[in-house]
């Protein structure tokens, strides 16, 4: 099969002819519809994400086919559409999974880091880590939301129930989550890049009331605000635009270091938390919600080859919404078709 391997951290991709992976016990081999490309692939391949698995084939938003089963495998059969996750196995018996929080698990294997993933034309997944899809559901469509969607679900429960939120970063899971949060009746205020009239249309066209540069103050006082930009710098940004009792929630992965800031933007009982990974409930709860909205998604399809131009337009804020890698396109194609 067809492959993007990343060698070593801080390189490009390489397109390689590897052999279809037999799937083990309690594991199915999907064919790849679909992959997104999430801004946690820009860390695991930029080497801010220690201890990946190297090779390594990278993604982990895996929309796809069953083609094969493992022995033992229960509550999948061949030919279901399934998506595959970034949790990709927990060991299930440590305190965390006893207790509801298995995307704490410390013996946790996440898809397209330390598993490999969906930059391919094949992939191996853990059963219990696959979410049933609709066969009616464009995959394209439905790729950005195993963990763009997930991610940005995850992190809004975190904001209770502030009516006023602030979006730092308007990228693939913003543009999720405000179609879910203006679903629930909240107020949604988009903060971009500075200078970027682009974004911050398109903020404005899926139903936010303001959108600015992340420098500037909102025009009321915030309940909740969720930074999905990896950048330390907008942690007291976000602090000062809150009211009191307000959250910031950090929703990345990785994030560069906070600055110091004066102890008043936090007083006043605001808070800082962050979200890790993600567990089966969360994307069992998201992935029933989204189509009763129901949440569409921007996407930009590229041939599976063209990997690493999608991450140099991710990298670079060249893509509005969600880019996607399609194994069954030709290569060349135009990557923003």
């Amino acid at each position: 099969m067809k492959a993007m391997v990343l060698k070593c951290s801080g390189e490009h991709l390489e397109l390689e002819e590897v052999p279809v992976p037999s799937p083990g016990p309690g594991q199915v081999l999907v064919k790849v519809e679909d992959c997104g490309v999430c801004r946690t692939d820009l860390h695991v391949i930029d080497g801010e994400l220690h201890f990946l698995k190297l090779p390594l084939i990278p993604g982990h938003e895996i929309v796809g086919e069953v083609a094969a089963l493992g022995m033992g495998v229960e509550g999948v059969r061949l030919h279901d559409r399934v998506g595959i996750p970034w949790l990709g196995w927990t060991c299930g018996g440590c305190e965390y999974c006893l207790t509801g929080r298995e995307n704490l698990c410390d013996a946790a294997k996440f898809t397209g880091y330390t598993l490999d993933g969906g930059y391919a034309e094949y992939a191996i997944a853990d059963a219990r880590y696959c979410f049933p899809l609709s066969k009616n559901m464009p995959s394209v469509a439905v790729a950005p939301l195993l963990c763009a969607g997930l991610i940005g679900y995850r992190s809004l429960l975190k904001t209770g129930d502030g009516q006023r939120l602030g979006l730092y970063g308007f990228g693939a899971a913003a543009h999720i989550l405000i179609q879910v949060a203006r679903h629930q009746g909240r107020e949604v205020y988009a903060f971009t890049r500075k200078d970027n009239d682009t974004a911050q249309e398109f903020a404005r066209s899926l139903g936010a009331v303001w959108a600015g540069a992340s420098e500037d103050k909102p025009p009321c006082l915030l309940d909740a605000a969720i930074i999905f930009a990896p950048v330390g710098e907008l942690v007291p940004l976000a602090l000062r635009s809150l009211r009191k009792g307000g959250v910031v929630v950090c929703g990345g992965i990785h994030m560069s270091d906070i600055p110091a800031f004066p102890y008043a933007y936090l007083w006043e009982e605001r808070s800082i938390v962050s979200v890790a990974n993600l567990t089966r409930r969360d994307g069992v709860e998201f992935l029933s919600l989204a189509p009763s909205i129901p949440v569409t998604t921007e996407t930009h399809a590229f041939p599976l080859e063209a990997a690493n131009e999608a991450l140099t337009r991710l990298r670079e804020g060249r893509i509005s919404g969600a880019a996607v890698l399609v194994p069954s396109l030709a290569y060349p194609l135009s990557p923003a078709s």
